[in-house]
């Protein structure tokens, strides 16, 4: 099923054992409860998937326990490498088996120029038929893909979406302007979600979902039928949790939240440590409030 690029794509976490292996009982737990949600899409592999400790294997196969647990939603595989051909071996094996779409991220560890990072999406693209949304995140990888940028980029038929993370809501209204309808635009950035979908944005790429999918789903869709007092309160309420997902530790406070409602683990991969002391007591007292504080939702 490919992506319409409207309503909510959590970038789910990757679950693991104590071992550092996997866990794909887990991992499919937290998906069927994002399905029971509502959510419009999954996205595997990414940021919060912890992608840079994971090889091109098991992203594969956390894809195929994901299509295999999403029913009939699009599954979206993140392509986040540092060379050209290593991206494009990773997009045909994502093909290959079964992806609906991919997000893909500007070249890794080594900041390109306008003209490198503009070549580097087009020859992904030209290499698949598969749709996809392009991440533009300069706050954490430097690179922003500006309106010169897109406008190039838009030209390939099958990159039809952008993950919009510079942490500008303007932004939004320049693409809508630039481009109509021919650019879908998804939210990044938990805390700036609801703005961005006044603003005109199709949908949100969340990370506090994995802990809080009905929340979630229940602030896009009240945002979209025009019931924005009702969607106001909800997310004031979850203010405190989402800006657990603008900070360097936003992995493990997510997986953390995720443990705390009977959703996942806290197990990450190395560098990583779980929270500790004083600061995972800081998180814990956030997550707790907002669990005793749950507003009735009512969509």
């Amino acid at each position: 099923m490919k992506p319409d690029w409207q309503g909510v794509y959590p970038a789910v976490t990757t679950k693991f054992t104590d071992a550092g292996a996997i866990d794909p009982g887990a991992f499919s737990k937290g998906i069927r409860a994002q399905i029971g949600a509502g959510v419009h899409g999954i996205i595997v592999g990414g940021s919060l998937g912890e992608s840079s400790t994971l090889s091109h294997d098991e992203r594969i196969d956390l894809l195929g326990i994901a299509k295999s647990a999403s029913g009939n939603i699009p599954v979206l595989l993140n392509i986040a490498e540092g060379a050209t051909s290593s991206a494009i071996r990773l997009v045909q094996r994502a093909q290959d088996h079964g992806a609906d779409g991919l997000m893909v991220l500007p070249p890794m560890m080594y900041k390109p120029t306008e003209a490198e990072t503009v070549g580097y999406f087009s020859a992904v693209a030209q290499s698949t038929d598969l749709p996809i949304m392009i991440y533009n995140n300069p706050i954490d990888y430097k690179v922003e893909v500006t309106i010169p940028m897109l406008d190039q980029l838009l030209k390939h038929p099958n990159i039809q979406s952008i993950k919009e993370s510079t942490r500008d809501v303007s932004n939004v209204t320049r693409m809508r302007t630039a481009f109509g309808e021919r650019i879908k635009i998804l939210c990044g950035v938990d805390t700036l979600a609801m703005e961005e979908l006044l603003m005109g944005a199709d949908g949100w790429v969340a990370g506090l979902v994995n802990a809080f999918p009905a929340e979630t789903v229940a602030i896009y869709h009240l945002v979209k039928k025009g019931r924005l007092e009702e969607a106001r309160k909800i997310y004031a309420w979850f203010m405190p949790l989402l800006e657990l997902d603008i900070h360097p530790q936003l992995v493990q406070n997510i997986k953390l939240a995720e443990m705390m409602v009977d959703l996942g683990t806290e197990y990450v991969r190395h560098p990583r440590e779980p929270l500790t002391g004083p600061e995972r007591q800081r998180v814990m007292a956030i997550v707790q409030k907002g669990i005793e504080t749950r507003p009735v939702l009512n969509t």
